[in-house]
């Protein structure tokens, strides 16, 4: 029984120790498991910050003047904060990563290999002592057996001595000859060997039973409470990483709620009217709209006075129908060479041009050479400063000789002198060309084109000024469509349909006290021209010509380089003077002049 139940004790306490190898190897497992798990999760950071980063890169503006422009409209602005925003929002999750990476992937991986090593030491000393005290169990099986077979001889000798003393026929000589003595000395060798045997039984049983108890009540618990404060941390370092885990992520959330806020705000700052009201300001030409069409009441006779300096036939007005009398609306001119918007603005904005920005229309003008001289007033700023920090410096070196030269500062202080000297000069060209244009600006409280006093002309004068690199922008010659308002009489002539002008046109004259509004008919005739070079007129006001094209002249040169032409009923515009040979007709400057 004492047997069977070591037996079972023992298979018991093998069971165990299998039981808690295997659990104990599927809890490093798991944190093999887990420590995976982070490290794939720390590489999707990775990839998701990249490729939110790419994105912001993708939309982000390209340096160049389109920039300039898409940074005047809130929704733009709104857009490339928003971009930034994001970016600073991906380095969160590149934060993420590495402190995913730092605080949990490379502490597991080496907590792993220090729990492998503990659980190692843990097993070997667990079997070992289960081998020691199986040992000791077998050696006392062993001084058992020695002493149970002792027992048993000793019992076999004295039965044969006492079977051998019993015998009542046995002689002395029998006795002796039979070996009654030998006998006798061998019962009580078995005797004394039987009970050595028992003493070293008795002596390792006491020694085993205490081995034993040491065994199962100090050695083996031990092992096994070491095992379980192994698993304890384990299962507790398992349980702070995933803490951890989501500590990594809340403490990027100050910094993403930020970038959030950002874009809100942006989004928050974004202004339609603001960006209408810029587009307004980028497309205002300055010119004045028309004024109203008056209206011209046919039941009524006309009184016209025929003169001799008329530009057209009393006749041929009257017999010009009606409805072929087509007011001019200003500044839209039926022209074949359409052109959209975004050509308008880019001629505008991207074209290449003159110094004084003669090309563009009076506001847009005005606009660019504000720009220009805002820029130098930066320039000469940024001079200044580099002035005053070398001359500091020089201060320096002057009051300590060991720290430099002071007249090593001396040529870069005369070449910033010259730099401020040559921008101080371009800023004053470009104010003298900016207070011309603001000059020539119409007043923003005339709400009404006002009619137009023509200066008499002694010659037909064509001016051959930065026409050639600029284009017409609208109607007016003069570039502001601003007229005096008198109410004296003007000439109006019908457009004459032969192909050949009218070598005797017929002035007609208005009332005093009427004002005639020249917007009525289409101008008369003064002229022919030859287009010398071909001219595109991409501007409104403007009208395209090829190479040695004929067109009519219906308003000669003010002395601002432009020609207003006709090239058919519906098809007029103007072009540079220095693009056209123009033959005026005899009458022509009598005919222009107002009286």
């Amino acid at each position: 029984m004492v047997e069977e139940r070591m037996g079972d004790c023992w298979s018991h306490t093998k069971d165990q120790f299998d039981n808690l190898e295997k659990h104990t190897q599927w809890g490093i497992e798991f944190v093999e498991k887990y420590n995976k798990f982070v490290k794939e999760r720390s590489e999707i950071e990775i990839n998701y910050a990249k490729q939110i980063r790419n994105l912001s890169k993708k939309y982000q503006p390209k340096k160049n003047s389109r920039e300039e422009e898409e940074s005047k409209y809130t929704f733009c602005r709104a857009f490339f904060t928003t971009l930034n925003e994001l970016n600073d929002y991906a380095g969160q999750h590149e934060v993420i990563a590495e402190n995913l990476t730092s605080q949990i992937f490379i502490e597991l991986t080496r907590y792993l290999q220090e729990l492998k090593a503990e659980r190692k030491t843990h097993f070997h000393d667990g079997r070992k002592a289960q081998q020691y005290i199986e040992s000791s169990w077998k050696q006392l099986e062993s001084c058992k057996r020695r002493f149970e077979r002792d027992c048993k001889e000793a019992d076999r000798a004295q039965q044969y001595f006492e079977k051998m003393d019993a015998d009542i026929n046995v002689t002395k000589a029998d006795v002796e000859k039979r070996g009654l003595n030998k006998a006798r000395q061998q019962a009580q060798m078995r005797h004394q060997m039987a009970s050595d045997s028992k003493g070293d039984y008795s002596s390792y049983l006491q020694k085993f039973n205490q081995e034993q108890n040491d065994h199962y009540h100090t050695i083996i618990p031990n092992i096994f409470q070491k095992l379980q404060d192994m698993e304890e941390k384990r299962i507790e370092r398992v349980g702070a990483c995933m803490k951890t885990f989501a500590e990594v992520d809340r403490q990027v959330l100050p910094i993403v709620g930020k970038c959030l806020d950002g874009m809100t705000t942006a989004a928050e700052s974004i202004e339609p009217k603001t960006d209408s009201q810029q587009v307004v300001e980028s497309f205002k030409s300055g010119f004045e709209p028309p004024s109203d069409v008056e209206f011209e009441d046919y039941g009524q006779a006309m009184k016209r006075t025929v003169s001799e300096n008329s530009l057209s036939n009393s006749k041929e007005s009257k017999e010009k129908p009606a409805g072929k009398s087509k007011p001019k609306l200003w500044p839209f001119i039926k022209n074949k060479n359409k052109i959209t918007l975004n050509s308008h603005v880019r001629s505008l904005i991207e074209g290449s041009g003159p110094e004084d920005f003669s090309h563009l229309p009076p506001e847009q003008r005005r606009k660019k050479l504000q720009g220009k001289i805002d820029d130098l007033n930066k320039d000469i700023h940024k001079e200044m400063d580099q002035r005053d920090a070398l001359t500091k410096m020089k201060d320096v070196y002057i009051k300590n000789p060991q720290m430099g030269d002071p007249a090593s500062v001396d040529p870069r202080l005369t070449e910033i002198g010259q730099n401020i000297e040559k921008l101080q000069a371009e800023v004053q060209k470009f104010e003298g060309w900016l207070a011309e244009v603001e000059e020539r600006m119409p007043s923003k409280s005339d709400s009404h084109r006002r009619s137009g006093l023509y200066e008499p002309q002694s010659s037909v004068a064509v001016s051959n000024n930065c026409a050639q690199d600029r284009e017409r922008p609208l109607s007016s010659p003069d570039g502001s469509y601003t007229e005096e308002q008198n109410t004296e009489t003007q000439v109006k002539a019908n457009i004459n349909p032969n192909p050949n002008p009218n070598p005797n046109p017929i002035p007609t004259t208005m009332p005093d006290d009427e004002e005639f509004d020249d917007d009525d008919e289409p101008l008369a005739t003064i002229g022919t021209c030859k287009a010398l070079y071909p001219f595109e007129g991409h501007n409104e006001g403007t009208i395209a010509v090829a190479e040695g094209e004929l067109l009519y002249v219906i308003e000669e040169d003010k002395g601002d380089g432009w020609t207003r032409v006709r090239r058919n009923q519906d098809e007029e515009g103007y072009v540079p003077t220095s693009y056209i040979e123009v033959n005026l007709e005899p009458n022509a400057k009598g005919a222009m002049t107002y009286i």
